[in-house]
């Protein structure tokens, strides 16, 4: 089998798995983003990145998209998202945001039932 790991991984999951079941890679840079997308990731999640890495992983998958291949993968973005950063990071076309600032800072609330 050619290819890097993440190549090889997503070819051995598709291998494996039902023919509709969605194959998602979790990236931290640009070189494994490149791998991903070369695989052919339906879902790609672009863990931590910083913003001109966000914007570069949507250039490219755009061009991926528009190539003779035809073939787009869904990007989200995850990890160090913050209500104050949302906004910035979906202005770069990205199609998913998973915010962990929604849960991580929710108060708690405590509810007790009592039976008589």
């Amino acid at each position: 089998m050619r290819g890097s790991a993440i190549e090889k991984a997503v070819a051995l999951a598709r291998a494996a798995g039902q023919k509709n079941v969605p194959i998602e890679v979790e990236v931290t840079n640009l070189q494994e983003f490149r791998q991903a997308l070369a695989a052919k990731a339906d879902l790609i999640l672009l863990d931590n990145m910083k913003l001109p890495e966000i914007q570069e992983a949507v250039r490219l998958c755009r061009a991926v998209a528009r190539s003779k291949s035809g073939a787009k993968s869904l990007l989200e973005v995850s990890g160090g998202v913050t209500l104050d950063s949302v906004r910035q990071i979906a202005l770069t076309g990205v199609d998913r945001i998973s915010i962990g600032a929604l849960t991580h800072s929710a108060p708690a609330l405590n509810v007790a039932l009592e039976v008589l």
